[in-house]
């Protein structure tokens, strides 16, 4: 249900409203800071509501549970931040210090809520790793949705087909396809298993150096791969629904990790779906990397690429040069986008 529309008068005294609340714990916060420790630059490991949990610098594997300042934009797994320590008097507090600032990220990957609200997912990535599996089947499109977020937020994604040795699964041989499209395509495509302990060296290789983050459909196994590549992780995992053949959700909290040999990796919540309602058709475009040759030389300039003559990336789909299944893929998404939720 939409809400009713404001009058200017009334939106001006909401706005007013907003600013005196916010002024108003700005206050309690810095009466708050008596007695605080001096000024510390950490990471967010993982956030759970208000609270973060910060490892300080130089202190890797030592984590710190802080509360987040009110006026402070929302810290994610990744983001590095200012932080002070509570006085020793207040041990025995929920939490034992204070994140004052949240330094300038470098990167993000993003997505909407439900109100059309962008959120950050991670922060100071380079490295996003697609992970799908043959079960839960994969989806073209859920993929398609995945890499054109991490084209339009400029993070290069490897996909990772894991549970590869369930050579006998309904959705191996869809799984190979799509893995072999994707490889056409021009992306890099892994094959790891995470049971059967295969392919783990190379995605080690692939994540060395970098700071990833692993994105997919809940029970294509992610968590699975953090216990594989670090077994003292220890996390949560769950095989796919029986009735309804969905991965049940078990990471309720991105989660960063440091890796042997060097490089951080982010395990993120599962999402069934990956909405792209912040991206303007244009974008969309661009982000299908396989259409660059053909962009610009449809004779119509305001071409949409449906039935006008003379479409270069229709008629290079209808020659094999480009997969009509992407091409498909991009017009549902972009018709999508009308029904994009007003931002609140």
């Amino acid at each position: 249900m939409s809400g009713r529309k404001l009058t200017r008068q009334q939106a001006e005294r909401v706005r007013a409203l907003q600013d005196q609340r916010i002024r108003r714990m700005q206050a309690r916060d810095e009466a708050d800071d008596t007695g605080l420790g001096p000024e510390e630059e950490g990471m967010v490991i993982t956030r759970f509501g208000k609270q973060v949990d910060v490892e300080p610098a130089g202190a890797a594997g030592e984590t710190v549970r802080c509360r987040i300042r009110a006026n402070i934009d929302s810290p994610v797994s990744g983001d590095r931040v200012v932080w002070r320590r509570q006085p020793p008097e207040a041990e025995g507090m929920a939490d034992s210090g204070v994140v004052v600032a949240r330094l300038p990220r470098t990167s993000e990957l993003q997505r909407p809520d439900n109100y059309g609200k962008l959120k950050a997912v991670a922060a100071n990535i380079d490295n996003v790793v697609v992970v799908f599996a043959p079960l839960p089947e994969p989806s073209s499109m859920l993929l398609d949705r995945y890499l054109a977020a991490c084209e339009t937020s400029a993070l290069p994604p490897v996909l990772l087909l894991n549970k590869s040795d369930m050579t006998g699964s309904p959705g191996y041989a869809e799984a190979e396809r799509l893995a072999t499209l994707y490889e056409q395509v021009g992306y890099r495509v892994l094959r790891c298993s995470s049971r059967a302990a295969h392919g783990l060296d190379e995605l080690l290789d692939a994540l060395r150096g970098h700071t990833s983050v692993f994105v997919g459909q809940s029970g294509v196994g992610k968590s699975s791969l953090v216990n594989a590549l670090l077994p003292e992780a220890a996390l949560d995992t769950q095989e796919v629904s029986e009735t309804s053949g969905l991965g049940q959700h078990t990471t309720t909290s991105a989660r960063l990790f440091h890796l042997p040999g060097g490089g951080d990796l982010i395990d993120s919540p599962g999402v069934r779906e990956f909405q792209l309602w912040h991206v303007d058709d244009a974008a969309l475009e661009a982000a299908f990397i396989d259409f660059r040759p053909w962009q610009g030389r449809c004779r119509f300039r305001d071409c949409r690429h449906l039935k006008e003559p003379g479409c270069a990336l229709r008629e290079a789909a209808a020659r094999g040069e480009l997969s009509a299944e992407r091409l498909d893929n991009f017009l549902r998404i972009r018709e999508g986008l009308k029904d994009a939720p007003a931002p609140r």
